[in-house]
């Protein structure tokens, strides 16, 4: 037996001894060395697997998946292409990709000669409150509902190279479709589900899409996809770390909370940290190495590099407890809160970022009211955010970041503090005079609005906001103001560097409560009444 099968046989006893002790005994230590005959080891190619990417294995891996279910084990998958359509995963079993594995979602097949992929579930009452993609998973490559103690791990390939995206493409099938797969890994009503070390690539609407899973963990993996990376909506008790993602035409890493399960959940207690996020490549050249950007100018591919991390839009149960710190954007939009469904955001932080090359909206905080969902439901909050040690080089973005709620409903408790902003400025005299539509039921994105009168930051509709030890720098002299404030309730402002400019540096509209001090470009003010129309 050569050393690679030995460490793994090591590994894997282990892993599926951990899933032995966790259905037995909550409190016994995953790391305990476990007791003879405590695991078993389930080789695909053992069932029936061929792995030359031609043949169907989907049949013998769902074998071996049924039969490590039994007693609780792992599915070992040596090197080899195995061309799939849906596996269905079992509580208490462990998938391991070897180096060199590559699960392959195999293309649709033609009507009347295979079944293909798993039938999408029956439509619910509240299929419209979301798209096809978050309301069905059994269409998946992988998938388990209503399952515990689950494992998918090792140095292997999950490629989607026949899964729809969910968009009009002509070289791919319809999602709707029956036969057709939409999303590589895909769970719900889960707990205690492990996602590490694998490489994703191409992954169809979705590379992972958890449900209603709690106690989930995904760590180090590299996804480089033509659609969503990670989504956890309606999730409690998840640890993202170490991942590095490529996402072009979406987003990277995106809790939500819709409507999926039939009723509202929260996503809370969420930790995303050191990972890297990107949409700036072509699909592939992550996972290979080459980072190989598009060809021709960002003008020519402004429609892609979303590649961020975005809580929302689908925002019914809200969000709270959520810790974003230690990553990196690089070539992508900028980091999105958005809740727009009712829901409420509460306790956010986020630091320790850093941002390259972004082209929108650094920072966009969002409470909106789409209100999509069942009838009754009324505009949420967005509250008690913290963004600290955050730093944007965007020498080509001209777009402010945002904070933004809706007449009646502000955005409250702010804090932005030891962060500095590069923009690209070059905003003339016209554009510091625009006055931005409200648009409080549409789609959030950070073009909502369209131009914008101010270089850093739009803030409108909000209320008990702190800068502290910012700077704000612009490659070329901008005539709009730094800070555009409308609808404010209460701001403080010191140690904040400005820019130097060539029109104001704060425009106040509808503003009370205001101090600032100790800064520069900027006197020192307080203003305890309301001020309607003010420029310092």
């Amino acid at each position: 037996m050569d050393r690679f099968r030995r460490e793994f046989l090591t590994l894997a006893s282990k892993a599926a001894a951990s899933i032995g002790c966790a259905m037995i005994s909550p409190d016994t230590s995953a790391a305990a060395a476990p007791t003879s005959g405590a695991s078993t080891v389930f080789d695909a190619r053992s069932f029936g697997a061929i792995g030359d990417g031609k043949a169907i294995d989907s049949p013998a891996i769902n074998r071996a998946i049924e039969a490590a279910g039994s007693m609780g084990g792992t599915v070992y998958f040596p090197a080899g292409r195995y061309a799939c359509y849906s596996l269905r995963l079992k509580s208490a079993v462990a998938l391991y990709l070897d180096e060199g594995c590559v699960i392959i979602a195999a293309d649709t097949p033609r009507e009347g000669t295979a079944s293909g992929y798993d039938p999408a579930e029956s439509n619910g009452p509240w299929e419209a409150f979301q798209d096809f993609g978050h309301n069905h998973w059994h269409n998946s490559l992988i998938w388990g509902e209503s399952i515990h103690d689950v494992a998918i791990f090792g140095p292997g390939l999950i490629w989607g190279r026949g899964l729809a995206r969910g968009h009009d493409d002509p070289d791919l099938p319809l999602a709707e479709a029956p036969g057709v797969g939409n999303k590589a890994i895909a769970l719900k009503n889960c707990h205690n589900v492990t996602l590490r070390d694998l490489s994703m690539l191409a992954c169809g609407h979705f590379a992972v899409l958890a449900t209603g899973v709690d106690n989930l963990t995904i760590d180090n993996l590299k996804i480089d996809t033509n659609r969503d990376g990670i989504n956890i909506d309606c999730c409690r008790n998840v640890r993202i770390s170490n991942c590095s993602i490529n996402s072009p035409w979406d987003d990277a890493i995106c809790p939500k909370s819709s409507f999926a399960l039939g009723y509202a959940r929260p996503t809370e207690n969420v930790t995303i940290a050191n990972c890297y996020v990107t949409g700036g490549f072509q699909v592939g050249s992550l996972i290979d190495g080459s980072f190989k950007p598009f060809p021709g100018t960002y003008e020519d591919h402004g429609w892609q590099r979303t590649g961020r991390i975005k809580c929302g839009t689908e925002s019914n149960g809200g969000f709270r407890n959520i810790a974003i710190s230690s990553c990196v954007f690089e070539s992508c939009r900028g980091l999105a809160l958005e809740t727009v469904d009712g829901g409420i955001m509460e306790d956010i932080t986020v630091t320790g970022v850093t941002m390259r090359d972004i082209r929108n909206a650094p920072l966009f905080l969002r409470l909106g009211s789409r209100l999509r969902g069942p009838a009754g439901i009324t505009v949420g909050a967005l509250k008690r955010v913290l963004i600290s040690n955050v730093t944007c080089n965007a020498p080509l973005n001209d777009m402010p970041s945002i904070i933004s709620g809706v007449p009646g409903h502000a955005v409250e408790d702010v804090k932005i503090s030891d962060c500095y902003f590069l923009h690209k400025g070059g905003g003339t005299a016209e554009m510091a005079e625009l006055q931005p539509v409200e648009r409080p039921n549409d789609y959030p994105e950070p073009a909502l609005f369209g131009p914008l009168p101010a270089q850093h930051f739009y803030i409108r509709h909000a209320r008990n906001l702190e800068f502290n030890n910012v700077e704000l720098r612009a490659v070329t002299a901008d005539a709009r103001p730094s800070l555009w404030l409308g609808d404010l309730n209460s701001a403080d402002l010191t140690h904040v560097k400005f820019p130097s400019s060539i029109g104001p540096t704060v425009s106040f509209n509808d503003v009370s409560d205001f101090r600032a001090f100790a800064n520069r470009g900027l006197k020192d003010v307080s203003i305890e009444g309301r001020i309607s129309h003010m420029q310092l």
